[in-house]
């Protein structure tokens, strides 16, 4: 999930369903919180407010640390879509194409390899790479 909050915060979009924000005391007991108030099983929400667990989380979320919060709970409808994205954001960060190098290119024996950079010779992060196919859910 880690990548999914990173990404929607990158677009500044956190698709808030239309049941919204959730303001209020909320109590995380035995690593679970209770939302089945305003959330499906599945459905994402984001916390926000709490000590401990600001982030995202699908429901019924079974391993946040306990604790007793005033803050908000938004309740989200990310696109199928836009979740499929984020799964190739994360298979390309687990690639060799995003870790730092000092290599820009090398060959030996008959091999070559040139690793893809920006302008500034730092390798590609996702938010290049991925630039074109954001900017559709991207909110000013």
């Amino acid at each position: 999930m880690r990548m999914l909050e990173a990404v929607l915060k990158h677009l500044n979009n956190w698709f808030v369903s239309p049941d919204g924000i959730h303001q209020g005391t909320f109590t995380i007991e035995d690593g679970s919180i209770d939302l089945s108030e305003f959330l499906l099983d599945g459905q994402l929400f984001r916390i926000c407010g709490s000590v401990f667990n600001d982030g995202v989380y699908a429901n019924p979320a079974e391993t946040l640390t306990d604790e007793t919060f005033t803050g908000a709970v938004w309740a989200l409808s990310v696109p199928p879509a836009l979740i499929d994205l984020v799964h190739d954001i994360e298979a390309y960060e687990a690639s060799d194409g995003s870790k730092p190098s000092p290599y820009k290119s090398e060959s030996f024996g008959g091999y070559s390899y040139t690793r893809a950079t920006d302008a500034d010779g730092a390798p590609l992060s996702w938010k290049k790479v991925f630039r074109s196919r954001l900017n559709e859910w991207r909110k000013i």
